[in-house]
């Protein structure tokens, strides 16, 4: 049986930013800007306690730099079909496992229309807010969960969105590789057969 590389939240994709080397400022803790609490989402959820205009760096995503490897080493018990886990794919090299020493980042959900994007700056992860958000709305990013030629049959049900917004995908996973157009006809042609 094979396995994914890393599991399946550990394949959040973000935003890459090029900048000039220099020091990446730390962001200090900013506990009158969001909470954790309940969500209707999934679990628990990050809210903003104050507007937070857009392009705000809210939060680094912090926890224990692992390998890949050992990161398939320590989720390897899980049960295939169980998408939680605290992951995050810095590069080819580092994920950040956030369930281990991890902050209130690793709580912010997924949706399909989010209000936040994650960026990956000096081998960091920050969150950032994509467009302004009000008091008492939850903060998102849109997970961009890579698939594998692996994946079960059901991938779209394990990862499935609960997110609610009208351009909702209905799964946390990257839409299906389309097929090519030449494949499309020939089956096109063979179905008319």
């Amino acid at each position: 049986m094979s396995r994914k590389r890393v599991p399946p939240r550990s394949k959040r994709r973000a935003k890459r930013v090029k900048r000039p080397a220099r020091a990446v400022p730390t962001i200090a803790a900013r506990p009158q800007m969001i909470r954790v609490r309940r969500s209707r989402l999934h679990g628990r959820g990050v809210f903003a306690l104050r507007r937070i205009r857009k392009g705000t760096r809210i939060i680094e995503y912090l926890g224990d730099r692992i390998s890949h490897r050992e990161a398939d080493r320590r989720y390897e018990a899980k049960r295939p079909d169980d998408n939680h886990t605290f992951l995050f794919i810095v590069d080819r090299g580092v994920v950040i496992d956030a369930g281990i020493d991890g902050n209130d980042a690793r709580f912010i959900n997924h949706s399909c229309d989010p209000n936040c994007e994650s960026l990956i700056e000096d081998r960091r992860v920050f969150v950032e807010a994509v467009r302004t958000i009000q008091p008492g709305e939850e903060l998102t990013y849109d997970y961009q969960i890579g698939r594998d030629r692996d994946d079960p049959p059901n991938v779209d049900e394990i990862y499935r969105c609960r997110c609610g917004a009208a351009s909702c995908r209905g799964s946390m996973l990257w839409p299906p590789k389309r097929k090519r157009r030449a494949q499309a006809r020939s089956a096109r042609a063979e179905s008319r057969n």
